[in-house]
């Protein structure tokens, strides 16, 4: 069964944060809401939890997993990104936003489009996302947390518990963060390709 924890959306409880960290760092799996809907999420080099997101959503190998970073120096590790969109990136983080660029060596090959060699990359504007991120000190593997038999994501932590709760480890409730996930943009051939109209505002890169 999934432990369940109820956390403050504004001011999370440094103790449940650490003890939801500790959870992630013995390789459990996460669904924890962001500034646009919920998300599961793993440590990076996470290979069991990540089969177990793919089986959950029924993903197949050319899925873009995105890394949830907490700053452009950690994002700056992930992934390969010239002057002209950094600027574009940065005028709309943090946000609702999924960017695709190109991987680094950082990123562990099994997370890479295959033939692409890209990965997600996002950096949410969400006090909880944050508090993990900053007593993880690393990005986090997630995934949207929309299930193959639903056309929109779950948005309540008591029915994702209900729902998942033999599936994943631990629920993270703070409250409805909405249905709409972000909105992505591919950045890998350098200019803008809007893959996915969500909820940041996709006229900011037409």
């Amino acid at each position: 069964m999934a432990r369940y924890y109820d956390v403050h959306p504004e001011d999370p409880q440094p103790r449940a944060i650490a003890q939801i960290v500790e959870l992630v760092r013995a390789g459990g799996l996460i669904a924890y809401p962001t500034d646009s809907c919920y998300a599961l999420g793993a440590q990076l080099g996470n290979k069991d939890a990540l089969d177990r997101i793919r089986a959950i959503r029924r993903l197949d190998n050319k899925h873009h997993f995105t890394l949830v970073c907490r700053d452009f120096a950690q994002l700056g590790q992930f992934v390969n990104i010239g002057n002209d969109v950094f600027r574009s990136i940065k005028s709309v983080t943090p946000g609702s936003y999924t960017f695709i660029l190109p991987a680094t060596k950082e990123v562990p090959r099994r997370l890479l489009h295959p033939k692409k060699k890209t990965v997600g990359v996002r950096i949410p504007d969400n006090n909880v996302v944050q508090a993990l991120l900053a007593e993880l000190g690393e990005p986090l593997l997630s995934s949207t947390l929309l299930l193959p038999d639903q056309e929109d994501p779950l948005t309540q932590g008591w029915e994702i518990k209900e729902r998942l709760d033999h599936e994943v480890d631990a629920v993270l409730d703070s409250g409805d963060c909405g249905a709409q996930p972000t909105t992505v943009v591919d950045f890998s051939s350098g200019t803008a390709e809007i893959l996915r109209r969500g909820m940041g505002d996709p006229s900011r890169f037409e």
